[in-house]
């Protein structure tokens, strides 16, 4: 069974004293490839090392919303320069709008209209962080749509109501799962996870945050939890772990353009295109 975690932050500290024993775990848990994703591109040479070290990891390259107070159109060039400097960045972002943690809508908006932009320009898809700020995100993607075409991508995280979640699905995204789905309360988001048509649904762990259920109580996620995930996303589409495993690995697959290992075996590093 191959597992796909498509959302991690391994460059955060709490990684830095074990990382190899993390990534021993998850190659027993299965997980053979995994996105990185970037919170600001100063992150990028300190993700870039990552992903050297372990062949597994694919990454992006962007600006958070909460980051957005940094925007510059400097900026936004230097994410294109990135994003084309290196055959590992498979995706932009993560970006959107949060409007939870931040009232500077505007300058939010600006940064990823010219994000989804880049990643139009390059044919890569987009990582979208939506917190609070769902209407406001379905409107304005419907607008880049009608005026400059059409951007892939997945809705990271995914916490909304399955009418919101019906809105994206509508503008083509996938729509990517975390350990919030395993929480006992989260009863609109595991009703999300029943309603995503199979071959538009992820899995990711956005860790070290947000550990799954059983391991809620731990202080940091990782990416062999997401295996939590699928069994949790398997139980409430009655399906098995290994239909869930197979399915959301191939979307995987085809929304990064992601390789797979010859085999599953945990030493395997030698991977073939899928």
């Amino acid at each position: 069974m191959q597992l796909i975690d498509t959302h991690v932050h391994l460059n955060f500290e709490s990684f830095q004293p074990d990382l190899a024993e993390v990534a021993q775990r998850w190659r027993e848990a299965g997980v053979v490839r995994l996105v990185h994703s970037c919170v600001e591109p100063r992150e990028f040479q300190a993700i870039q090392a990552i992903a050297q070290q372990f062949p597994e990891i694919s990454f992006a390259v962007g600006l958070h919303p909460l980051d957005a107070d940094q925007w510059t159109e400097m900026m936004a060039d230097e994410i294109l320069a990135l994003a084309q400097s290196d055959p590992q960045v498979v995706a932009i972002g993560e970006t959107g709008l949060d409007f939870y943690k931040a009232d500077n809508q505007e300058q939010q908006r600006a940064a990823f209209v010219t994000q989804l932009a880049i990643a139009q320009q390059l044919d890569l898809p987009v990582i979208i962080h939506c917190r609070d700020a769902a209407a406001e995100m379905a409107e304005l993607l419907r607008s880049f749509w009608k005026e400059q075409g059409a951007v892939r991508g997945v809705m990271h995280c995914w916490s909304g109501t399955p009418e919101e979640t019906q809105w994206f699905l509508e503008l083509g995204f996938y729509i990517s799962f975390s350990g919030i789905v395993t929480f006992k309360n989260a009863v609109q988001v595991q009703e999300s996870a029943r309603i995503v048509p199979g071959d538009r649904l992820l899995i990711e762990t956005d860790c070290p945050f947000l550990a799954p259920v059983p391991k809620r109580g731990e202080r940091r996620n990782q990416p062999a939890y997401v295996r939590y995930v699928a069994e949790q996303v398997a139980r409430l589409r009655s399906t098995s772990l290994e239909a869930i495993a197979t399915q959301t690995t191939a979307n995987a697959c085809d929304l990064f353009r992601l390789s797979l290992p010859q085999t599953s075996s945990p030493q395997s590093l030698a991977f073939i295109r899928s």
